[in-house]
């Protein structure tokens, strides 16, 4: 024990010094390892950053197994070297391997740089995803249909991954879903886990196209048991309805001249099928305001044109002025100012065949 305690006091307290320094360097090989060293901990994080470090750190680590072996003669700054080199190495083998692992070809790598690599999803979590499609590209044929209206029930959800799918109700077209788009995710979101339903619009493959699905139960287990892949489809399933929103806003827009608000209520009743049978009334609509206006009565101008009770001075209070009309706005800056909704001919053959007109939007300004 007092022969332990005099070598730990002689570490501690009675550190040898140098008697002489030398005056030559340890060599290039020396420096060279150090360097490899030093660019070896500058890496960052994630699997190319440990590819980096662990490359560097290998090269560097060999370089001083060299330098002990040839230059500096010591066994125990050889063998630890060597030691580092191999492990290393073995790390450098176990990451290609998980890479090699979860590395997809084809449509599923492009699927991940697209949709999911954006948005720095992991490739542990892009691998869940898959693997509860089954790994499975299914396939659609030029005007075959993916889903009937009121016959196809909502048992899946779909990303389409090439070609486009037109969506139509009642022979009516609604808009197009193009790639990497979900399908159904209007009937994906309107149910719940315990509910059933069928697709309300007919979608048809206008070319040939190819599309994931994931099953409704395999997908709802997997979204109930890892809440980061529920947070990430409910925000790819909300971006993806509001897309679907805004084309069918445009749809109206290019159709009536007038931009309508999305937020607007029995959007149906414009693009419904109703729309031919209406067709003529609109047109007669259009005739009668082309006819000339009758003159005014003559007992209505005597009316207009009687004089005012006169008011006596004392009286008389300065009224204010009228307060001008406030215009309801639709929602888009691009509404024609001489052309207002309740005029549009086709909006009164609407609401002339006992059908609910569009509501006006007064949003509240904040």
């Amino acid at each position: 024990m007092g022969h332990n305690a005099t070598i730990l006091d002689q570490l501690l307290w009675q550190v040898p010094l140098c008697g002489r320094w030398r005056h030559d360097s340890e060599g290039a090989l020396y420096h060279l390892a150090n360097c490899f060293v030093l660019l070896g901990f500058m890496g960052g994080s994630g699997v190319y950053g440990c590819f980096y470090i662990f490359s560097f750190l290998a090269i560097g680590f060999l370089c001083y197994a060299l330098w002990g072996w040839f230059f500096a003669c010591g066994l125990d700054i050889f063998i630890w070297s060597f030691l580092l080199v191999m492990i290393c190495l073995i790390q450098l083998a176990h990451l290609i391997f998980q890479l090699r692992q979860n590395n997809y070809v084809g449509e599923f790598d492009y699927l991940y740089k697209t949709l999911y690599l954006p948005l720095q999803v992991p490739l542990q979590t892009y691998k869940e995803i898959v693997r509860c499609c089954e790994e499975r590209v299914l396939s659609l044929a030029t005007e075959q249909t993916y889903a009937v209206e009121g016959e196809t029930p909502i048992n899946r959800l779909s990303l389409l991954l090439e070609g486009r799918i037109r969506v139509s109700q009642d022979g009516q077209f609604l808009h197009y879903i193009f790639p990497y788009q979900f399908m159904d995710s209007p009937e994906w979101e309107s149910l719940q886990p315990s509910e059933e339903g069928i697709f309300q619009v007919t979608l048809t493959a206008e070319n040939d196209c190819t599309y994931v699905s994931w099953p409704r139960k395999p997908l709802y287990h997997l979204l109930d048991k890892e809440r980061y892949i529920s947070r990430l489809f409910s925000a790819l399933l909300g971006y993806d309805i509001s897309e679907k929103l805004y084309a069918l806003n445009d749809k109206l827009f290019a159709k009536f001249g007038l931009r309508f608000d999305i937020r607007l209520p029995s959007l149906y009743h414009v693009l419904g099928p109703a729309s031919s049978s209406s067709e003529p009334e609109a047109e007669k609509e259009i005739e009668d305001s082309k006819e000339p206006a009758l003159p005014p009565h003559p007992l209505s101008v005597g009316v207009q044109k009687a004089p005012s009770l006169p008011s006596s001075p004392v009286s008389a209070a300065p009224t204010a002025p009228p307060a001008p009309a406030r215009a309801s706005r639709l929602g888009s800056d691009n509404l024609a100012s001489g052309s207002p909704l309740s005029s549009h001919p086709y909006i009164k053959a609407k609401c002339s065949k006992g059908q609910a007109p569009l509501a006006p939007t007064h949003t509240p300004e904040l």
